[in-house]
């Protein structure tokens, strides 16, 4: 184990650090969450690798240099409500919990639900619920959000989703627009999206969030 925390403090060293991430909540808590933990048994070697861990189904756990990006651009603090869509095997819930007084992480597939949850116990991030539904509808029962954080690509917001944004609560999403990616922060003021590109940053789109094909006849 003593192995993955060297790995632990490199991938923060290395690959953080070096991004202009600087944050102590967000740096403490990369050094602190066991990455190793919260992907397939068979990518565990490629737990602290700079690049997306597939996790199946157009699915991945990102890459942590833009996840830290992600958090740092999003400036979350310990009394925000974050939502936290497409949660995986829960590592981005896991850390964002040591950051933010609450955590809403939803899963659409229910292996990796009962996996994160598990997890998540087990690694005593109390203050986050799992939450059981379409990535694309959020969990509007325990919302409205300061924070809504997507781990994944998106050509598409569903309207849902900033409908259960708070006022003046942000949103962090890697925009895909065919080979480019921008990783965009949404506000909201007077009930309307202000957006600004915050860096260059690509995903997988995650299904649901792309764009409909329009056919021509």
């Amino acid at each position: 184990m003593s192995d993955f925390a060297t790995r632990r403090r490199m991938m923060v060293d290395t690959q953080v650090r070096p991004s202009d991430v600087t944050e102590f909540p967000i740096i403490d808590a990369m050094l602190t969450v066991p990455r190793e933990a919260f992907v397939p048994r068979d990518r565990i070697e490629a737990a602290y690798v700079s690049e997306h861990i597939d996790l199946g189904a157009g699915r991945v756990l990102l890459d942590p240099r833009l996840f830290a990006k992600m958090l740092d651009a999003l400036d979350i603090n310990n009394d925000d409500l974050v939502l936290d869509l497409g949660v995986g095997y829960g590592y981005s819930a896991a850390v964002i919990a040591r950051i933010a007084e609450a955590v809403v992480a939803v899963e659409d597939d229910a292996e990796r639900l009962e996996e994160a949850q598990a997890l998540i116990a087990e690694h005593h991030a109390d203050n986050v619920v799992l939450h059981s539904a379409a990535l694309t509808e959020g969990a509007a029962e325990h919302g409205p959000y300061d924070v809504i954080m997507i781990e994944g690509g998106v050509e598409v917001l569903p309207e849902p989703l900033t409908a259960q944004l708070k006022e003046g609560g942000r949103i962090a999403a890697i925009m895909i627009e065919g080979a480019l990616g921008t990783v965009r922060i949404g506000r909201k003021i007077d009930g309307v999206m202000n957006w600004r590109d915050a860096f260059n940053g690509t995903a997988p789109v995650i299904p649901g969030f792309e764009k409909k094909t329009e056919f021509a006849f």
